[in-house]
């Protein structure tokens, strides 16, 4: 049998990101990851102590794609309004693409158990750095230094409509939230 050329921590994190995303953390069990990334139990465990500590990979794995994607997105937008209105575009891109099952992030904190501050620790990071973008693209795009609060009601609306969109099934949370969001940075 070939060796597989992905390092063992790399497919350990790519397939729980796979199913946890698709089937929900609780929903996946170890055994599942270590069958379908083809990795023994021995080598998953030179890597990640638990299966917390594979969810943590998880959610830092999609952040990073997740703001990679959205500063590309982002940088092809003529500088201006455009360029911050341009979340909610890349918003319902992100709705469209196949597989949309919502936010990692929150689909993950309402399956952990309350006192999981581990976790809850790298999602509000991670929300964190979603308003540290937006505060950042209100300042350089809009010159309105140190007004964040257009920063955050901008970030409320995609977090708001990022959820609604996927309870809904539909884009409509989205395009009403733009619509919104026109008007807040007119």
């Amino acid at each position: 049998m070939p060796k597989n050329p992905i390092p063992v921590r790399e497919r350990v994190i790519a397939t729980a990101s796979r199913l946890f995303y698709e089937q929900g953390y609780n929903s996946t069990g170890i055994n599942q990851i270590l069958e379908e990334s083809g990795v023994a139990k021995a080598s998953m465990y030179d890597h990640f102590k638990s299966k917390e500590d594979i969810c943590i990979a998880y959610l830092q794995q999609m952040d990073d794609q997740f703001e990679y994607n959205l500063k590309a997105f982002l940088g092809k937008r003529r500088k201006g309004k455009s360029r911050v209105l341009g979340i909610f575009d890349f918003l319902e891109d992100f709705y469209n693409a196949e597989n949309f099952r919502g936010c990692w992030c929150l689909n993950t904190m309402a399956e952990i158990p309350q006192d999981d501050e581990r976790i809850k620790k790298e999602i509000r990071k991670q929300k964190e750095s979603l308003r540290d973008i937006i505060k950042d693209l209100v300042k350089d795009n809009l010159r309105r230094k140190g007004d964040d609060s257009l920063a955050d009601q901008l970030y409320l609306l995609y977090e708001g409509a990022l959820m609604e969109s996927y309870l809904h099934a539909s884009n409509w949370p989205i395009s009403l939230v733009k619509s919104m969001a026109k008007k807040l940075v007119a």
